[in-house]
């Protein structure tokens, strides 16, 4: 047996030395995947164990001991609040895909629109959102309630703008996975004499849980890694891990406890992504009944149509309110106060922070097209060739999705402080932070995509003389196209809107909008905040906008091309 595995090994390696092109390509990715993913989380890891240089768990006894708790405290609110952010915002995501996919109730297209709006969105929105209309001067709590030194700090406002903002990831997930489940089922269920409410309990609902389990997992690792958010709102009677971490290397520069906190915030964040990759995404349900139907009026009766019709209408306002409160503080001469419209909020943001918005733009316009590009090589060889190493390929660069974006800023602080990669403070070291970080979407989606296409359109290629650089240029890639476009968008949206990493590695020479909003909010800037975030969501839609275009005049191009 194990002759075997190694004679397929050797077999393996034999094939690629006849491709030198391809062997350099897998061992230079490799390489990156080691020097850009697992050793930031390596130093992490070992900074934490070490005191004065030697091993040590003092630094974690001392998390454990500090200030009656307080530590302690920071990660069960933490893991309070990513239990709490997935169950509520699952649920409330399954109402909405459960309501535009079953109940056909009107305005499915409005309600998918507002469903999506916050995922182009910094992720910090419904933090200023809170703040501008339940603070001491938010405009429902003061001016409509009239409440005197209202709070909108501490674990209520948070769960509010951790749901408002996380909740439509949730929400593709089981729209999908409602999509795939065929509505016969339902219809034939009915035709057999079932009610409408036993259907969905016997026949709906378990064949979305794995979507639903799916969602819970993903948003409780995103809840835990989540840093605008709680840097706004959680305060200091309600700790955050992450926030808590921050401010250990940033305010005290104890890299020590930093790192502590960070490898702490690590365990059930990978501990949930390992579950759902690895357990739940196995335990899909499957029905075969041929292509996708639409789903009869039966399945939902009216009276229950209007009551999901409803609540998504309830949804839909409170999403609009957190937008609409942005909007109107960008125009306000002063939150609160003044309702006078103005433009000095944007002449402000100009005038001080032109700068970050040019060098935002041009980080993310540089590392886009390179973590598109490269997450479309490396699920072209975890799907396409087989050789040592593959697993570990496929693992690290899909390990990102589960690192807290604090535990890989303080990773990256860590590993290229010092000779002889000494990065910090430079272009290098945020360019390679945001292509390694938003690298999974390419990968998932590459790997998606090519599972679906024949592999004997490119042994045709091969068969012609292509070898594996022009097969995959000229056959492989525009067949990609699709998910080449997810990938473009994810990495684009999320290189403009990133904080939480980004926030350790900013410098005087590179700075970012995000950190000039969290600056202005911290600030008491309101206004110039919901500015600054107005402009980035512009940007955004723009160049999502060009992308598309775009990447429609090449797949159209390449279409034609491949037809004759």
């Amino acid at each position: 047996m194990k002759t075997t595995y190694l004679s397929k090994k050797w077999h393996g390696l034999k094939k690629l030395s006849k491709d030198p092109l391809l062997l350099c390509v897998i061992l230079a990715l490799l390489f990156a995947l080691l020097l850009f993913i697992i050793f930031p989380l390596w130093k992490v890891c070992v900074v934490s164990f070490q005191v004065d240089g030697h091993f040590s768990f003092k630094n974690f006894s001392d998390v454990l001991t500090y200030s009656n708790g307080y530590y302690l405290k920071a990660l069960v609110n933490s893991l309070w609040m990513g239990v709490a952010t997935a169950l509520i915002g699952t649920f409330v995501a399954y109402i909405f895909a459960y309501s535009l996919t079953r109940a056909n109730i009107p305005g499915r297209r409005f309600f998918n629109l507002i469903a999506t709006i916050p995922i182009i969105s910094p992720p910090f929105i419904g933090a200023l959102a809170v703040v501008m209309l339940f603070g001491r001067n938010g405009f429902i709590s003061s001016t409509i309630l009239g409440m005197e030194n209202a709070s909108a700090y501490g674990p209520r406002g948070l769960l509010f703008a951790q749901v408002m903002t996380f909740f439509p990831v949730a929400y593709i997930t089981l729209r999908g996975v409602l999509e795939s489940i065929s509505p016969t089922l339902e219809d034939a269920a009915m035709d057999l004499g079932g009610n409408r409410f036993k259907i969905f309990l016997k026949v709906t609902l378990p064949l979305s849980i794995p979507g639903i389990a799916s969602s819970i997992l993903v948003l409780f690792v995103e809840s835990l890694a989540d840093f605008g958010n709680p840097l706004v709102l959680a305060g200091a009677k309600f700790p955050i891990l992450s926030v808590q971490a921050y401010l250990e290397i940033t305010g005290m520069g104890n890299f020590a406890k930093g790192a502590a906190l960070a490898f702490i915030l690590l365990i059930p964040s990978v501990s949930a992504y390992v579950m759902q990759k690895y357990w739940v995404s196995k335990k899909q349900y499957v029905t075969v009944t041929g292509k996708p139907t639409q789903s009869s009026n039966n399945v939902v009766s009216k009276k229950a149509r209007w009551w999901l019709f409803g609540v998504c209408c309830a949804i839909a306002f409170f999403v609009i309110l957190v937008y609409a409160s942005i909007i109107w503080g960008a125009f306000a001469k002063s939150w609160g106060n003044s309702a006078e419209v103005t433009f000095d909020n944007f002449r402000y943001v100009f005038r001080v922070g032109f700068e970050s918005i040019l060098d935002t733009l041009a980080i993310a316009g540089l590392s886009t097209p390179v973590a598109g590009v490269v997450g479309m090589v490396i699920a072209f060889l975890v799907v396409r060739k087989k050789f040592m190493g593959r697993k570990f390929m496929e693992f690290s660069s899909m390990l990102s999705f589960a690192v807290p974006g604090t535990v890989v800023g303080i990773g990256y602080i860590l590993a290229f402080n010092q000779q002889p990669f000494y990065l910090t403070g430079t272009l290098a070291i945020l360019l390679l932070n945001f292509i390694f970080r938003y690298l999974p979407v390419g990968v998932q989606g590459g790997i998606a995509v090519l599972s679906q296409i024949d592999p004997s359109i490119e042994e045709a290629a091969v068969d012609l003389g292509a070898d594996s650089n022009m097969t995959f240029r000229k056959v492989t890639l525009p067949l990609m196209i699709p998910a080449f476009f997810s990938s473009l968008i994810y990495s684009f949206v999320r290189s403009m809107t990133a904080i939480s990493a980004a926030i350790f590695l900013v410098s005087a020479n590179w700075k970012l909008m995000t950190v000039q909003i969290m600056s202005q909010v911290e600030s008491g800037r309101i206004g110039a905040a919901a500015a600054f975030s107005l402009i980035l969501v512009g940007i955004i839609l723009c160049a999502m906008f060009v992308i598309k275009t775009f990447l429609k005049v090449k797949y159209h191009s390449t279409s034609s091309i491949l037809t004759h």
